[in-house]
C-alpha cells in the first residue's frame, strides 16, 4: 500500500515538502553526515531554457545517441575475466513502489492451455498488471518526468505536454526511441569509504565523497557516454522493511546531477528507488536530479539496481548492457541490466 504503518508514503513527501522524512531519516543507517550549506545553496537550480537538444529539435533518443561504436568498443576492452553480473532485482508482488503503483502477476487457467497432441503437452502464461515501466527495477525514459516553465510543462527537447501525452501510450518520447546501451560502466561505491551498514535517509551525495571514492578505486572520473552507478546500502532495506526503504534514501543531489551533465553521462543508477537524495538539499524542488538529467539533458535513470555483488568484488570499471524494451509510448522500461567484466 502506499502508507505503510509507521511509515511515510513517498506521495507524503512530495505533498509535505520531504520535511517529516528527514527527521526520521537521518537517524537511520550507520553514517552521519549532511551536504553543507553552501554546496546546498549553490545546487539550487533556475530554470531555463535547455532546448533545442544538441542533436536536433526533433530528437527524442537523448544520451542514448552517445553510445558511438567507438563507445562500444571502449566498453568491450573492460571485460578482462568473463563475469556476468545481474544489476535487476526480482519482479515480484510486494516490491516497494511509489505512491499508488502495484504489481501483479497471475497465471490464467493452471495450466492455461492444453492439452495438446498424444504427449498432451501443456502451456502457462502470465498476466501481468502493474506500471511495467515504474515498478521494480526499472528505466526512466525521456517521457517520463516533465517540468513547468511559465505555464507551459515542457519535456526532454522542449516538447510540451500537448506534445507528447497521451492516453494509450505517449505520443512522443516512448521508450522505443531509446538505442540500446553497451557503454562503459562506473561503480562509485560511496557506502565503502564512508563505512556503515547503509547510508542514512536524506544523506546528500556531495562532490567531495565522489572525487574520494574515485581516488580510493583508482578509477579516472566518468567521461561522454558512461553509466555510472552510486552504490548507499539502502537496498538492504529491499523486501525486508518496505517502509523504511519508501520513506526516502541517500544519494547524489544537485551539485552532483550537474557535474554529471557537464560530462555528458549516457545513464545515472544506483541502488535507490529514485537514484537521487530524498529529501534533497531544496524541499521546495523535489527530484531536482530527475529534471536535471532527464529533462534538461536527455540522460536516462535506472533504479533499484543490485550493486553489492561489483562491489563485493571490486569491480568498479566494467562493460555495462542494457535493452530497453521497445514500448510503443512507454515512459519506462522493466531494468535488468547486466555488468560484465
Amino acid at each position: 500500500t502506499e502508507q505503510e504503518e509507521g511509515g511515510v508514503s513517498r506521495r507524503d513527501f512530495v505533498k509535505s515538502g520531504f520535511a517529516a522524512g528527514m527527521a526520521a531519516g537521518m537517524a537511520a543507517g550507520g553514517v552521519v553526515g549532511a551536504s553543507d550549506e553552501a554546496e546546498a545553496q549553490e545546487a539550487e537550480n533556475v530554470m531555463g531554457k535547455w532546448w533545442p537538444s544538441e542533436w536536433g529539435p526533433e530528437d527524442q533518443a537523448g544520451a542514448s545517441n552517445r553510445i558511438t561504436p567507438a563507445k562500444v568498443l571502449e566498453a568491450a576492452s573492460l571485460i578482462q575475466r568473463g563475469n556476468i553480473y545481474r544489476m535487476g532485482m526480482v519482479l515480484e508482488a510486494g516490491v516497494p513502489t511509489f505512491g499508488a503503483r502495484h504489481v501483479s502477476i497471475t497465471i490464467p487457467g493452471g495450466p492455461t492451455g492444453g492439452p495438446f497432441g498424444e504427449q498432451e503437452l501443456m502451456y502457462n502464461d502470465e498476466m501481468f498488471s502493474g506500471e511495467i515501466g515504474q515498478v521494480g527495477s526499472q528505466f526512466d525514459g525521456l517521457g517520463h518526468i516533465g517540468a513547468k516553465v511559465g505555464n507551459t510543462t515542457r519535456y526532454y527537447n522542449g516538447y510540451t505536454q500537448e506534445q507528447v501525452g497521451g492516453s494509450y501510450g505517449l505520443n512522443m518520447l516512448g521508450t522505443e526511441h531509446v538505442k540500446p546501451f553497451f557503454t562503459r560502466g562506473i561503480l562509485l561505491d560511496v557506502l565503502s569509504l564512508k563505512g556503515g551498514d547503509r547510508l542514512p535517509i536524506g544523506y546528500v551525495i556531495t562532490m567531495d565523497d565522489v572525487i574520494q571514492t574515485m581516488r580510493k578505486q583508482g578509477i579516472s572520473e566518468p567521461k561522454e557516454g558512461d553509466a555510472v552507478f552510486f552504490r548507499t546500502g539502502h537496498m538492504k532495506l529491499w523486501m525486508k522493511d518496505n517502509a523504511e526503504y519508501n520513506k526516502g534514501c541517500p544519494g547524489p543531489g544537485a551539485t552532483v546531477a550537474k557535474w554529471l551533465a557537464e560530462r555528458k553521462v549516457a545513464c545515472v543508477g544506483g541502488d535507490t528507488w529514485p537514484v537521487e537524495a530524498v529529501p534533497g538539499e531544496n524541499p521546495r524542488r523535489p527530484f531536482e536530479c530527475h529534471i536535471i538529467w532527464i529533462v534538461m539533458n536527455g540522460i536516462y535513470i535506472i533504479e533499484n539496481q543490485k550493486l553489492d555483488d561489483l562491489a563485493k568484488d571490486q569491480v568498479y570499471e566494467f562493460a555495462w548492457s542494457f535493452n530497453p524494451l521497445p514500448i510503443k509510448g512507454g515512459t519506462g522500461s522493466p531494468g535488468n541490466s547486466v555488468a560484465i567484466a
